[in-house]
């Protein structure tokens, strides 16, 4: 069976990265979480003081985007691939509402992206991928079989994420995880570099009120559809 490409595009918190994990594990796909690639470089600025509160030293952070190896290592017991920094596990370091504050700053920046969408297109080249972020239907993967775009209210976005971060053991407030989410949506779609929009061919999905199954068959049968056109 020929394998095709998956891009899964839209805002913060709309669930993107566990419906792409279920879709990869089901089709036996790779799965890439480009938005945790963005976050690992903000990490890595934050660690070596390129950005906080009160300023973003942009050029010496692409002055060291050559020496950032970003890659992805399948662990069996968490059943999905967590991410490494200069071979390093970041995964649970990259998931808080700090590097949340920053990435969108991170992710407008030119030099950034290229390199990474660079990467992108490495790990893609031979198919059977499934690739969820901002711009991977639009930039990334224009030509991809199968784009969706995901999307659901602020609110709802936010309440997810807020009740992420508390079972994570993080001390958050409401009020900030919906404004981040706000201030993301809105750096995001108007950034000059590869803004958050809707490809023309997607298909765009609200899951404001659809459950995990609900939304992984919805976007299955999708998938499914495109297998027989590809055959």
């Amino acid at each position: 069976m020929n394998k095709i490409t998956i891009a899964i595009d839209g805002f913060s918190s709309t669930g993107k990265s566990t419906v792409a994990k279920q879709l990869a594990k089901h089709l036996g796909y790779i799965y890439v979480d480009s938005g945790a690639m963005y976050r690992a470089v903000t990490w890595f600025a934050m660690q070596n003081n390129f950005i906080d509160e009160s300023h973003f030293h942009t050029q010496a952070l692409t002055s060291k985007l050559s020496s950032i190896a970003i890659s992805f290592k399948f662990n069996p017991e968490l059943g999905f691939s967590e991410v490494y920094l200069n071979g390093i596990n970041v995964e649970k370091d990259i998931r808080t509402l700090e590097v949340s504050s920053f990435v969108s700053q991170v992710a407008k920046v030119s030099e950034v992206r290229k390199q990474l969408v660079k990467q992108q297109h490495e790990l893609g080249k031979n198919k059977g991928i499934v690739m969820d972020g901002r711009d991977i239907g639009t930039v990334v993967f224009p030509d991809a079989e199968l784009k969706i775009f995901m999307t659901a209210s602020a609110e709802t976005r936010a309440n997810r994420r807020y009740q992420e971060l508390l079972s994570k053991g993080e001390d958050v407030s409401f009020k900030d995880v919906l404004h981040n989410v706000q201030e993301r949506d809105f750096i995001d779609s108007n950034r000059k570099d590869s803004p958050l929009k809707k490809a023309d061919d997607a298909i765009e999905i609200d899951n404001s009120n659809l459950s995990l199954d609900e939304q992984f068959n919805k976007i299955l049968q999708l998938v499914e559809t495109k297998l027989k056109e590809n055959n």
